[in-house]
């Protein structure tokens, strides 16, 4: 039996408009306190998944990181006012984040 061919693959007609940005990727507006930690610019908007790889940077810098279970970190003075000030796990950071991300106007 010979190979099946593959289809040619339809070209993208000019002028098309791009993919949206949605979900992980649209770009939001942070607040005052979550701003000051990732380092952005006043109006800056970033994504939620580039506010999180700039929370573990800074969490990584810090070392904020519970050196015998790496999967909690201690909120430090500039942190506690999104996150509060007791021992949390890294990975449920998103929860705190969504009061301190929003669409823009």
């Amino acid at each position: 039996m010979p190979p099946k061919s593959k289809a040619p693959k339809p070209e993208k007609e000019e002028g098309a408009a791009p993919k949206k940005a949605g979900g992980l990727t649209k770009p939001l507006v942070l607040s005052k306190e979550l701003a000051a930690i990732v380092g952005t610019a006043k109006d800056e908007k970033i994504s939620r998944a580039e506010c999180v790889k700039r929370l573990w940077a800074y969490l990584k810098e810090k070392n904020l990181q519970d050196p015998a279970n790496k999967q909690f970190f201690t909120p430090d003075a500039l942190m506690a006012p999104v996150f509060g000030k007791e021992k949390i796990r890294a990975f449920s950071m998103s929860k705190y984040l969504k009061e301190h991300l929003s669409n823009p106007v």
